[in-house]
């Protein structure tokens, strides 16, 4: 990873704990499945959390609470946390060649579900983000997510463990 961090694209992401503890994780539609990415050799790695970039001028947990509802329709939370600082990460070669970023930093954000299930509405957006969801472990979604997201994942288990179950 490179220093200076205005080669990465500033991004935020949000773990949504439920009352049992338990997170949220989406499935990324096949249709925006990256090509190139793990995922879509191996599908086991297409299951993450919401994030997206910062618009300019946006504050981050406004941008955190923006990118939750457009990729999952959830508006019902509560503020749990936030990671400090900015973390990042590089994207693999195939990627960084399509853009001007090497990768992406992100600040992470923990909120509390208080709605219903049935709040969640993947096609809020189109086309939508993911094509499933389901609630899992915190502690399982680093071995789910692409291998180049993994670390940040790892950072992410540590940062916000306490909201969990155990």
């Amino acid at each position: 990873m490179s220093e200076n961090l205005d080669l990465y694209r500033p991004n935020v992401g949000v773990v949504l704990f439920n009352r049992e503890g338990l997170v949220w994780l989406g499935h990324r539609h096949s249709s925006i499945a990256h090509k190139g990415q793990e995922s879509a050799v191996h599908p086991q790695f297409s299951w993450q959390f919401p994030q997206g970039g910062v618009d300019a001028g946006e504050e981050l947990e406004a941008a955190a609470r923006r990118e939750l509802q457009e990729e999952t329709g959830v508006t019902s939370v509560s503020y749990l946390g936030c990671t400090s600082g900015w973390s990042a990460y590089d994207f693999p070669p195939e990627l960084a060649r399509r853009g001007k970023w090497l990768g992406q930093k992100q600040v992470w954000y923990a909120f509390r579900f208080e709605g219903r299930d049935s709040e969640v509405d993947l096609d809020v957006q189109s086309p939508p983000e993911f094509d499933a969801w389901r609630w899992a472990r915190l502690q399982e979604t680093p071995d789910l997510i692409v291998p180049f997201k993994r670390n940040a994942y790892l950072q992410v288990v540590d940062a916000f463990k306490a909201f969990a179950k155990p």
